[in-house]
């Protein structure tokens, strides 16, 4: 019993020595700025901890040189300094070191909590719970809006403060310094204000920039001269001011929203931005809205597997969400795993969050169905259940026109197409499918119209003149038409195989070989690359024109 009492003298010992030694290192750091000296304080205060648990000086001082040596977020800062006041609980340093991460995490009410607790333990030597109270309200104004209520408190802890120094002589000039940065912060705040109001933009972006450079504070400063960029529709500039907010304060989850949502919407090549603000938002908070957002990039990437680990984790927190699953289902089809991508669109319509919704994700459970299953019925089924959800929808008609078109049910095709144009008169596509489908019923001239109106719709819908250059050519032997069709085809897309080898069809008709077989040997080229035909097809025009 000696000798365990011995034993831990000698490591409570030990550990006063390793914070001893700690504070030695800190204080060299605080003043030169040295790196082995954090290095030292560091090693020190862990070795601390492991001699004593129960040491909360090393808890918050450790806390402070992990977040300078950029190892740890705010979360864990404010957990480490919250261990110090679990430990402590009458100790007012913690709780100061606590409130100023929670200040940091514009957690403002924890902090205020915090800092008055503190006051009350030593309401007679409490000049920096104080200040750093007067300090905190400064920054609460900045961040929300200056009210009545906060202002009061900021004088009052600011004027209470400076007279308790007498009580409290350490780290005051450092307050000091804090409390003056602050009220310039403020001061550069309302000018900025007047002058945005006033849409003096330019003097704004000026008052912004001298402020950065005077206070400190770029975190503030860059991110009001991101916003600013932001109306005035300068969209890589406010999002390298965000970027270089986020230098200062890397886990302020406002600006990785930010700087995320603009690399999404403009910046596509550059997705792993987005997906290293979306991942440390998530060490802030564990919210299922940046799983999905996380799932939609991986998706971009074409990374299926951390995809469907994303959209999964979403689900895990909120696991009734309908576009989660939704989201899942896709990505899953994505990496061919249709069974249960099946599901999950089930039961996304089964929650039916708005029928228009609802028919959208109607129409890709059919489409499964059909191009996967081959369950023609079920597509049907559910294209006709999307209808009834939402009958303006005029893509819904065209994969229902589709799929009897393909089967050959021509007359419900025709109708199905004429539903989309009914809805949607400028849907150019709806005018081609129906022409189509009219021209294998042998409807010539009302195909013939059918196209000419997809073409009035859309002038450069290259297949449209392509598809009508061959009932010219097929249907009433006008060759010169055909030829003047396919030629306005290509003209519009020089690669376009098939226009390539109609217009060959057609030369070949009007007896120019020469200029056919150019034609068929230039689609065969293109046709290498693309996969548009079956180049054997291609191939047999080819041959012909040499057949005596």
């Amino acid at each position: 019993m000696n000798t365990a009492k011995l034993e831990k003298s000698e490591l409570n010992l030990m550990a006063q020595n390793s914070l001893e030694e700690a504070r030695q290192f800190h204080e060299k750091y605080l003043i030169k700025g040295s790196r082995s000296d954090l290095d030292n304080a560091v090693d020190n205060y862990i070795d601390a901890i492991k001699f004593n648990p129960n040491l909360p000086e090393a808890y918050y001082r450790l806390a402070t040189l992990l977040w300078d040596r950029g190892e740890i977020n705010l979360a864990s800062a404010i957990e480490q300094c919250k261990a110090a006041v679990n430990l402590s609980p009458d100790n007012p340093n913690a709780r100061i070191y606590a409130a100023f991460f929670l200040e940091m995490a514009k957690k403002y009410d924890e902090a205020e909590n915090e800092l008055k607790q503190a006051i009350k333990l030593h309401p007679f030597n409490s000049a920096r719970s104080r200040l750093s109270l007067a300090s905190m309200y400064i920054d609460k104004m900045h961040e929300n809006s200056v009210n009545f209520k906060d202002f009061s408190e900021s004088l009052y802890y600011m004027l209470s403060g400076s007279l308790s120094i007498a009580f409290d002589s350490p780290s005051v000039k450092m307050l000091y310094k804090n409390i003056s940065k602050n009220i310039s912060v403020l001061f550069f705040d309302v000018l900025g204000n007047i002058l945005e109001k006033t849409k003096n933009y330019s003097m704004a972006l000026k008052a912004y920039d001298k402020a950065a450079n005077s206070t400190g504070r770029n975190e503030i400063y860059y991110k009001k001269i991101g916003d600013i960029n932001i109306k005035n529709d300068e969209i890589a500039v406010a999002r390298n001011s965000y970027i270089k907010a986020l230098e200062n304060n890397p886990y302020d989850k406002d600006l990785l929203l930010k700087v995320a949502t603009l690399t999404q919407v403009y910046f596509e090549d550059d997705i792993n931005t987005a997906i290293d603000c979306y991942t440390k938002i998530l060490e802030l908070e564990d919210s299922p809205k940046i799983y999905y957002e996380l799932g939609h990039l991986y998706l971009k990437k074409e990374d299926f597997i951390n995809s469907i680990n994303a959209f999964n984790l979403a689900l895990e927190r909120d696991c009734e969400n309908p576009f989660y699953h939704n989201a899942l289902a896709y990505a899953l089809i994505r990496a061919e795993q249709y069974d249960e991508a099946c599901e999950h669109y089930k039961f996304a319509i089964d929650k039916n969050p708005n029928p228009e919704w609802t028919a959208i994700v109607c129409q890709a459970l059919a489409a499964l169905y059909y191009n996967v299953y081959d369950d023609i019925d079920s597509a049907l089924d559910l294209l006709k259940t999307a209808i009834i959800l939402d009958e303006k929808n005029d893509d819904v008609f065209l994969e229902l026109g589709d799929i009897y078109f393909e089967s050959e049910d021509l007359d419900s095709a025709i109708k199905s197409y004429c539903e989309a144009i009914k809805l949607n008169p400028k849907n150019a596509l709806a005018y081609n499918k129906c022409a189509m489908a009219l021209w294998q019923k042998d409807f010539v001239e009302e195909a013939i119209i059918a196209y000419h109106k997809a073409i009035a719709v859309k002038p450069d819908y290259f297949s449209a003149y392509n598809n009508l250059g061959v009932i010219y050519l097929d249907g009433i032997r006008n060759l010169k038409e055909a030829k003047k069709l396919f030629e306005t085809a290509l003209s519009l897309n020089p690669e376009y195989v098939m226009a390539k080898f109609n217009l060959g069809r057609a030369l070949q008709a009007m007896g120019k070989n020469i200029d056919a077989a150019k034609c068929y040997q230039n689609a065969l080229e293109l046709n290498e690359i693309s996969n548009e035909m079956n180049s054997d097809e291609i191939r047999e025009k080819l041959y012909s024109i040499f057949e005596v």
